[in-house]
């Protein structure tokens, strides 16, 4: 069985719970997993047993982990470390649902080995590494390298995805595909099921304001996997819950094209400085978001 087709029991709770209401209103729950980004565990530097403790203990599905330079996994250590730390989640009752890599061409370092191994692990969908705006960058060779790795990811059986991401403040270059209307034209001729796009609607609403339902809709044959962040235009990334992304229809829009992948949770405001109080931070994040997944049922 794969990953992604693990039952948890936060997922077998939250469907038999969300049972009455959706018979109630002939409504299919919607509740795809829902996995948090692990960069916020190298914060704290927790180990694999504890960063796997923390996800269960926070109720979650499992992990978007980072393999890459710098990452949880170093891109070296990938063919025994992504095993071990799956094997580690496993014991705790969650997965390793999705990655994060900085994988731009089939010749960086390590690539065809990460993907190797995330496909024997169950995994469909990694991200790929970034693009910053610079002279003499040309979007052209881009896809050239994009056309590559779908031919890669075909063969393997995974799908990179390209997240957008808005310009900092303090940052002189934006990211390629930040700009959507930038993204729409990367993603041209390029195979969906090979390569895809990470939609986070924090930077999307940053970027483009209201205007960001038009792109995605543009977008949509593309979008794999959303990540999820709470976002106030005038504060930048919030706690959940006080931000818009609630009184957005984000996650009706991907109910209706039948979104199943796993939800990547990224913490991007300031939770404080300790393991319990990263725990408490990704429980919360955690009930706001199956709330606003309740909401979308209710709403079908």
């Amino acid at each position: 069985m794969q990953d992604s087709q693990h039952l948890t029991r936060r997922r077998f709770l939250q469907i038999a719970g969300a049972a009455p209401l959706c018979a109630t209103l002939g409504a299919e729950t919607f509740a795809p997993p829902i996995t948090v980004f692990s960069k916020v565990y190298q914060e704290l530097k927790l180990t694999f047993e504890q960063s796997a403790e923390v996800t269960a203990a926070a109720g979650l599905d499992g992990i978007d982990c980072g393999v890459r330079p710098g990452g949880e996994i170093l891109p070296e250590h990938a063919a025994e470390d992504m095993p071990r730390y799956a094997q580690i989640l496993r014991q705790h009752q969650v997965r390793m649902l999705l990655l994060t890599t900085a994988i731009n061409s089939v010749a960086a370092p390590q690539a065809e080995t990460i993907l190797r191994t995330a496909q024997q692990l169950g995994i469909r969908y990694y991200r790929l590494g970034y693009w910053k705006h610079q002279p003499g960058l040309e979007v052209a060779k881009i896809k050239a390298q994009l056309k590559e790795l779908a031919a890669l990811n075909r063969g393997i059986g995974v799908c990179g995805i390209l997240q957008n991401h808005s310009k900092g403040k303090k940052e002189a270059h934006g990211y390629v595909g930040g700009d959507l209307a930038e993204m729409y034209d990367v993603m041209q001729d390029l195979p969906p099921d090979q390569i895809g796009v990470a939609f986070d609607l924090g930077h999307a609403i940053l970027a483009h304001g209201d205007q960001w339902r038009d792109h995605f809709e543009r977008l949509k044959p593309w979008v794999k996997v959303a990540y999820i962040k709470d976002v106030q235009r005038d504060q930048g990334f919030v706690p959940f819950g006080q931000g818009e992304f609630g009184r957005t229809d984000f996650f009706q829009q991907l109910r209706q094209m039948k979104y199943s992948a796993p939800l990547s949770v990224h913490i991007e405001f300031t939770w404080g400085k300790t393991r319990a109080e990263l725990t408490q931070a990704l429980a919360d994040c955690r009930r706001m978001t199956e709330q606003w997944l309740r909401q979308t049922t209710a709403r079908a």
